[in-house]
């Protein structure tokens, strides 16, 4: 578990630096589990993000921006009431616990000054929020609720008293000498670093392995040098936040970690951007995957008949392909009616069509005069002739589907929740998906689609659409005619659009690198990406949304790499 106790301790420290006698100014709660707080404080604005997501919990300051809900739930709700403009007095952790605690003061109703206590719980799955009556003690309400039927040891509703998680009566590790380290070790029992998680509050399997690893030959003098050596660099805030990667696995942690060998190792300036990028579309994914589970299935299955569809299509095209022998054998049936009579299985024939004068057998229906079996085979080559240039286009259709739904399962890989409800309204307005029942009489208004914005290395605007919708808008609408227009070649992904008349080689390649990162190539390596100017992208008449042609292209190759979209997207 990268967020320990020590974790919370640092973030603390860097929140109380940061938002300390700041004022509320706004609170929101774009998902079920996750709050935005914007607060004023040294003269800057800042946006506190806490959430008790299961698998996501954490709390930092964020630069990200997230969708509203059009009508924020009854927690929010209730925040707002008792913080908004409100001035956060206190920011601690309680003991070496992952639990902060916010102090703040505002004024109720009849303008009297009261003291509400917000109480973050960083605990994986049992992750909360709580609002107290700091005077009673008493929870005002929780972003979950905790009924004694599933915990008998604390209740998390609404009048009920607060109550800690139960204690672990362990030892501050912040507080503890070399001294009481060796009282409370067994060095011939062996596992000391699970001995170190054990005895000490806050310290998670991750760091007690690199308190041994600092140890070297582990010994009664050298480990306590080594623990107290680390405690030091957390006190007085010799930090390294950092993102290390070893193979398929990707873990954080705001000191040095000198035992994990071969790792690709990310640093940042601070814990809360360290936090933002190590979150970075995680948390995103994981609602995409929940929202739009139900639309991937459909969207793949529509794929699956397009391809069952053309299967069929290529077996009656060849049928098809056998016009011209089902005319040979009326031909020659019309030529020999002497010969023939009801009631034969088949006529053996002479091909006057062959130059060897070859004969044929041709089956026959015995319950058929032999001109009704010719007739019969005209009806089938005038059938297979008429039925060639329909099944023709009927496999053009399909495939055109194919790639409607490509674009599709592409814009899923890196949809927002935002996004999958434009891609869902797509998939209705086109016939695919049945119209949602309104409640409301009133039309809603329509909105213009929200274009994901990044600020080049030279501070040019770049725009990016991620999916049909804004793609389209973009592309079609907002674009000037002289806006240079970014794509992936012959490869399902976003549009991208530079807005500047003559940028920078370094714009143009971080514009096709965002271009090639928002395609299905996301995960290759020298993906080909076109661009040209806007005036020359061109949209056929009846196709399908966000679907365009285009020439006097150029060509660029570029590596997608995520950290250089991280750094350029807007906040």
């Amino acid at each position: 578990m990268s967020f320990d106790g020590l974790f919370t301790y640092a973030i603390t420290k860097e929140l109380k630096t940061a938002l300390m006698y700041g004022k509320v100014t706004k609170i929101h709660q774009p998902y079920k589990y996750d709050l935005i707080f914007q607060i004023r404080s040294g003269g800057k604005n800042h946006r506190l993000f806490l959430s008790a997501h299961p698998s996501y919990a954490r709390i930092h300051i964020t630069n990200e921006m997230y969708d509203n809900p059009s009508e924020p739930p009854m927690f929010c709700m209730l925040l707002r009431k008792h913080l908004e403009g409100g001035t956060i007095q206190h920011i601690e952790q309680l003991d070496m616990e992952r639990i902060i605690i916010f102090d703040i003061k505002s004024h109720n109703e009849l303008g009297d000054v009261t003291e509400k206590r917000l109480i973050v719980e960083i605990m994986g799955r049992h992750s909360n929020i709580i609002i107290i009556d700091k005077d009673r003690g008493l929870i005002l309400d929780s972003i979950k609720h905790l009924s004694p039927a599933v915990n008998r040891h604390r209740t998390v509703l609404p009048g009920q008293p607060y109550v800690l998680p139960p204690s672990q009566d362990k030892l501050n590790p912040l507080q503890t000498d070399e001294d009481t380290l060796l009282k409370k070790l067994d060095f011939n029992a062996g596992k000391l670093d699970k001995q170190i998680v054990d005895q000490f509050a806050g310290i998670s399997p991750l760091i007690a392995k690199e308190i041994l690893y600092r140890a070297g030959l582990v010994n009664r003098v050298t480990l306590p040098k080594a623990f107290t050596s680390l405690m030091t660099e957390l006190k007085s805030g010799e930090l390294l936040p950092s993102i290390y990667v070893q193979g398929n696995k990707e873990f954080f942690y705001m000191l040095r970690l000198t035992h994990i060998e071969s790792a690709e190792t990310k640093t940042f300036p601070t814990i809360s951007q360290l936090l933002d990028r190590y979150y970075y579309g995680k948390a995103e994914r994981d609602r995409v995957k929940q929202q739009g589970n139900d639309l991937e299935r459909f969207i793949i299955n529509e794929r699956k008949k397009n391809e069952n569809k053309i299967k069929k299509l290529e077996a009656t095209l060849h049928q098809a392909e056998k016009a011209a022998q089902y005319q040979l054998f009326g031909e020659l049936l019309t030529a020999n009616l002497y010969s023939i009579q009801k009631g034969d299985k088949e006529a053996e024939v002479i091909n006057y069509y062959d130059e060897d004068g070859a004969t044929v057998t041709i089956p026959l229906d015995i319950q058929k005069t032999p001109s009704e079996n010719a007739q019969k085979y005209f009806s089938k080559y005038q059938k297979a002739k008429n039925s060639v240039d329909v099944v023709q286009e009927q496999i053009q259709i399909a495939n055109k589907e194919i790639e409607y739904f490509d674009r599709f399962i592409q814009q899923l890989e890196s949809a927002s929740p935002r996004d999958i409800e434009e891609i869902r309204e797509e998939l209705m307005e086109g016939g695919y998906l049945k119209q949602r029942q309104s409640r409301t009489i009133k039309k809603k208004k329509q909105q213009k689609p929200v274009l994901e914005t990044y600020i080049s290395s030279d501070g040019t605007e770049i725009l990016v659409g991620k999916n049909n919708k804004q793609n389209e808008y973009l592309t079609n609408k907002l674009a000037a005619r002289d806006d240079l227009w970014f794509h992936t070649k012959d490869i399902p992904g976003s549009h991208v659009v530079i807005r500047s008349k003559n940028p920078s080689n370094d714009t143009i390649i971080e514009a096709a690198t965002i271009a090639a990162y928002f395609s299905k190539a996301k995960n290759s390596s020298s993906v080909p990406v076109d661009f040209t100017a806007i005036r020359y992208v061109k949209k056929p008449n009846g196709s399908k949304p966000g679907y365009v042609i285009y020439d006097n292209q150029q060509t660029v190759y570029v590596t997608p790499n995520e950290d250089t979209v991280f750094k350029l997207r807007k906040g």
